[in-house]
């Protein structure tokens, strides 16, 4: 049984960072791996409630208080076992995830110290792969075949429960490699790519095929992909970056989507990493130059730069610019600034709470301005941003609908050379495979799924982002799993695979 008063004899703890002089000179990861017993006594902090409320928390079902008490007794093993039994992809979640898992600790509760359950969850992650992620045996061919559109998070989990199940999968990827926003979204320095690497070399080994450069729609039409295959899963997440056109000044050189600068920069981090020839690298794997697909450069080197957002992109574009040398950064955000603590009348316990996040990126520097709104981005007369003019504001409710007020005479101007819009997504992008697929986008942007999956067009199924929206990683891979076990009912499979969520479910929240 687990230790009743592990909580009383050890406070919530993290290994320390990173000091920010030396990880800014790199794009290794934040966070070097903890102690052994650091996190031994961490794990024996969890109480194994008799109601683990963790549980509702993470939509994958995560054995959260077993693989801890599992850790706390050394049995590492054991607990790896454990954690693989609801999650393909723990390496990920653990440096991803923002850990709903841990606002709805018990610990938690009237401003309690929750169980470090994300920093215990990366440590067994990080005694697996040590270990090396071995292949699970698979049965013998089913004779039936899946065609996976993306290679993201939930693709992948997707790819990996079929193929465990005697499937033949093909994932096909438009990008040069596999990894969707995992690859080439989520900066170095809070997810290596060497761990997406040893994932995909586990994947291949249980007889995953990986097809990369082929955007499906254009290279290969729909028709084709039926053809060849007896079902198709659209995970091709949720891209398409909320824009502000009708801002005066937006299409000035210099203002652009935050992913545009978050690809570029990975883009030279990983051509850096493998001494492409022509990458100009400066100090520890440092790339000193990111560009557009069409040679724009993208990179903060040097500039002022205004990030227009407050969530995970807005802290990623951040912690970019920092590595890139920036001359300074502002981050804006429309909302007022967050409590510290959770309100529990607006967000009760075991609810996500709505309070004051910072990133790692926001030690390393800038500025953050809350409750303001860009009003015009500044011309400087050769059509190249100059500067932004923003005012503070009000941001009210009123029938459900979000009002901003500009507060008179609060108008001011932040230089600018560069701005990135990470202000959220709109949903999938519009592609020709949706036409050629013969399903639509809803109003949120989203494929709607019916309650086995399958979209409008029989055999063609749907998940992750490109379903739900733009959302937490566990939620993807969730979709993943599930959406790979209504696949496998639908090609005949025998028995069943598991299914932690249905299209219609939602995180945990106060009714």
């Amino acid at each position: 049984m687990p230790d009743p008063n592990g909580f009383l004899r050890y406070d919530r703890a993290l290994p320390a960072r990173r000091p920010v002089p030396v990880r800014i000179s790199d794009w290794r990861e934040v966070y070097p791996p903890a102690g052994e017993t650091l996190v031994r006594e961490q794990a024996t902090r969890c109480m194994d409630c008799g109601i683990p409320f963790c549980h509702d928390g993470c939509p994958l079902g995560n054995r959260i208080p077993d693989w801890n008490d599992l850790v706390r007794t050394g049995s590492w093993d054991a607990a790896v076992e454990s954690l693989h039994a609801t999650n393909n992809f723990p390496e990920f979640t653990g440096r991803l995830c923002p850990a709903p898992c841990e606002a709805a600790c018990v610990l938690g509760i009237a401003g309690g110290q929750p169980v470090t359950i994300k920093q215990v969850e990366v440590e067994i992650a990080n005694a697996a792969a040590a270990n090396g992620l071995l292949p699970l045996p698979v049965p013998p061919p089913s004779g039936r075949s899946v065609a996976v559109v993306g290679s993201g998070p939930a693709g992948l989990a997707a790819a990996q429960q079929l193929a465990r199940a005697g499937h033949a999968v093909t994932v096909y990827e438009r990008d040069d490699a596999i990894g969707g926003l995992l690859r080439y979204g989520i900066p170095d320095f809070k997810l290596e790519k060497q761990h997406i690497d040893a994932r995909l070399a586990q994947l291949t080994a249980e007889g995953v095929r990986f097809r990369t450069g082929v955007n499906v729609g254009v290279d290969v039409t729909a028709e084709q992909l039926r053809a060849e295959h007896d079902a198709v899963l659209l995970a091709c997440g949720a891209l398409q970056g909320r824009d502000t056109p009708e801002t005066p000044g937006r299409a000035l050189r210099g203002v652009h989507q935050a992913m545009a600068h978050l690809v570029a920069a990975n883009r030279a981090v990983a051509a850096a990493a493998t001494d492409e020839p022509g990458v100009a690298v400066t100090g520890e794997g440092r790339a000193a130059r990111a560009v557009l697909p069409d040679g724009t450069p993208i990179d903060a080197a040097g500039k002022h730069v205004v990030i227009i957002g407050g969530g995970d992109t807005a802290a990623d574009c951040l912690g970019v610019a920092h590595r890139q040398g920036a001359a300074g950064v502002h981050q804006l955000d429309l909302y007022p600034q967050p409590p510290s603590e959770r309100d529990e009348a607006r967000d009760p316990w075991p609810t996500w709470p709505w309070i004051l996040r910072s990133y790692p990126a926001h030690e390393e520097g800038g500025e953050r301005v809350f409750a303001v709104a860009v009003q015009e981005f500044v011309d400087d007369g050769t059509g190249q941003v100059r500067a932004v003019r923003i005012a503070e504001v009000t941001v009210e409710k009123h029938d459900g609908r979000r009002v901003v007020t500009v507060v008179p005479g609060s108008e001011r101007e932040l230089p600018a050379d560069l701005v990135l819009l990470a202000i959220g997504f709109e949903g999938t992008e519009q592609q020709p495979l949706l036409a050629q697929f013969g399903v639509t986008r809803n109003a949120r942007g989203a494929i709607d799924a019916r309650d086995d999956w399958q979209t409008d067009a029989d055999g063609v199924f749907v998940a992750g982002d490109m379903h739900r929206g733009a959302s937490l990683i566990v939620w993807a891979i969730a979709e993943g799993r599930a959406v790979a076990a209504a696949i496998h009912g639908y090609l005949g499979g025998a028995g069943a695979l598991p299914a932690p969520v249905a299209p219609a479910a939602q995180p945990l929240a106060a009714r």
